[in-house]
């Protein structure tokens, strides 16, 4: 199935694409300055080294985003995302709530780190497919450039889960309460 491309500059699809992209850029600069606390908040040293390098994919995001504004002239911008707000939210909680050095603390750090992963791959995937029908084909490559990435970190985030970190949490003992746990 081909992509048909859009001839005009000025339509409410791309009014809607500079919004996202306004919407996604708040939403990786966010995650530069959320992606230390995960790391530093991480047991195992194979997730402290993820989050730590995709701190530096991300700030690459944050400059291909800046330069995918200068593909369609338009001034760089953002917007709150409420999703990634909700979900970076969501992972600080987790760190509140569990304890530290614990292997459930790193269960609920991937959970959080999924979560961004997946509405990133989400939008970024809508996103190419956009660019494409407006005719940015450059742009279209800089965010697939990105997609691919996201779907990475995601799945060695599936990998840390699965190789080891759930198995250790489940045999961690659960914390006694008191008398009413």
């Amino acid at each position: 199935m081909e992509t048909q491309t859009a001839q005009t500059t000025d339509s409410k699809l791309k009014e809607f694409f500079i919004d996202q992209l306004e919407d996604l850029l708040w939403a990786e600069k966010k995650l530069v300055k959320t992606l230390p606390k995960l790391q530093e908040a991480a047991t195992s040293a194979e997730l402290k080294d993820a989050f730590g390098n995709h701190l530096t994919q991300t700030q690459n995001h944050v400059t291909r985003l800046e330069q995918v504004f200068g593909l369609i002239g338009e001034d760089v911008d953002t917007t709150k995302c409420a999703a990634m707000a909700g979900i970076v939210d969501e992972g600080e909680d987790i760190i509140d709530e569990t304890e530290e050095g614990t292997a459930q603390r790193d269960v609920g750090l991937i959970f959080a780190g999924q979560k961004a992963e997946h509405y990133e791959i989400a939008t970024y995937g809508g996103m190419v497919t956009l660019a494409k029908t407006l005719g940015y084909n450059d742009a279209a490559d800089l965010l697939g450039q990105t997609l691919e990435e996201e779907k990475e970190a995601d799945n060695l985030l599936t990998r840390i889960a699965e190789n080891n970190i759930n198995y250790q949490a489940s045999t961690e003992p659960k914390e006694d309460k008191g008398f009413f746990s």
